[in-house]
């Protein structure tokens, strides 16, 4: 069945099964692998990617839910001027350190930033729930997240 999306500004038609999770589509047809697999129940958030702006769990989203609509994955998401800022500030304050979580946790950010540009201690925590990281890189996490608001960390 072909759907169309829009990919990193990019518009595609896929020909795929409808049911497909829209990580698989990204990392195996598309080649945009920066978009990780983790736990493929929705629960670690290394697969989060921007579906119309809000942070979704590629691994759980069918293609399908997908169509018609705007994707941004790690690959793109500087393009985006508050995605720009969550790169700077993560690359600043040096926050990865495995880095297999990162992606995902600069999607989440982005999404929490974008709706709520001046989060407060409890927003970060809501905007991030769910993004594990094994590594407990977590306080760089919250210090880039207050940077890229502009707020001192």
């Amino acid at each position: 069945m072909p759907i169309t999306l829009t990919v990193n500004r990019t518009p595609r038609t896929i020909e795929t099964d409808a049911d497909k999770p829209l990580l698989w589509v990204l990392r195996e047809e598309l080649a945009l692998v920066g978009t990780k697999f983790g736990c493929g129940a929705g629960l670690c958030g290394a697969c989060t990617v921007l579906l119309d702006g809000e942070a979704v769990r590629a691994c759980q989203t069918p293609i399908a839910d997908a169509a018609g609509k705007a994707i941004v994955t790690i690959e793109d998401v500087a393009s985006l001027p508050v995605g720009k800022k969550v790169v700077a500030a993560w690359t600043a304050l040096d926050v990865p350190q495995c880095g297999y979580c990162q992606a995902g946790q600069i999607m989440s950010a982005t999404a929490l930033l974008s709706r709520t540009p001046k989060p407060s201690a409890d927003d970060i925590t809501a905007g991030m729930s769910g993004n594990i990281c094994r590594c407990a890189t977590y306080l760089r996490i919250r210090k880039a997240i207050l940077e890229a608001a502009g707020e001192a960390a």
